[in-house]
């Protein structure tokens, strides 16, 4: 994959993108450039894996799924990796999830890429039309809830360690921040 994005001239397009091979590393596509990061850490999968299992149930209940580390396409040029969402009904065998059947995004905040998901991401996904967006701290645990107003968010509720979040939608359950640190 190395050659491969050393070797490339000029913007990005989805084409280009698509057709990367497999990496370790998370590559996602904004606007023409490639934004790259480094494999998630054990902490960092181990929230993302109990969140999954926490929101599981009460998504089929609703008739919807949890999918982990999945491409989204949030627009033409515009596809990232979220760590969890929750989607409506999609075709399995599609190589990315359009933005619209998406209901709720996840992203657990790596300390060295914080700004990544609090300001551009969490841009990105409001503007691409997407209700909910939870953020995880991934040192502390701390839920941050977001709904989308217009083409921002605003926050609707924060649980810390010893708190829950309580969500009604898109899926109802509670979740103790406590369950989901390693």
């Amino acid at each position: 994959m190395t050659a491969a994005v050393f070797g490339h001239d000029g913007p990005w397009t989805e084409e280009d993108y698509l057709s990367l091979d497999e990496t370790s590393q998370r590559v996602e596509l904004f606007d023409g450039s490639l934004h790259m990061t480094p494999a998630p850490t054990p902490r960092h999968q181990n929230i993302s894996g109990e969140l999954r299992a926490v929101l599981r149930q009460p998504a089929r209940s609703a008739h919807l799924r949890v999918l982990e580390a999945v491409n989204v396409r949030l627009q033409p040029g515009r596809i990232t990796i979220p760590d969890l969402v929750v989607t409506g009904e999609i075709d399995f065998d599609e190589v990315y999830i359009e933005a619209h059947d998406v209901r709720l995004v996840c992203e657990i905040i790596s300390p060295g890429n914080a700004a990544t998901d609090k300001v551009l991401k969490m841009h990105y996904y409001a503007a691409a039309g997407i209700e909910w967006y939870l953020l995880i701290e991934q040192q502390n645990g701390n839920l941050h809830l977001y709904r989308r107003h217009g083409r921002h968010y605003l926050e609707q509720a924060v649980a810390k360690v010893g708190e829950t979040l309580d969500l009604t939608a898109p899926v109802r359950v509670r979740i103790r921040p406590e369950e989901l640190l390693p």
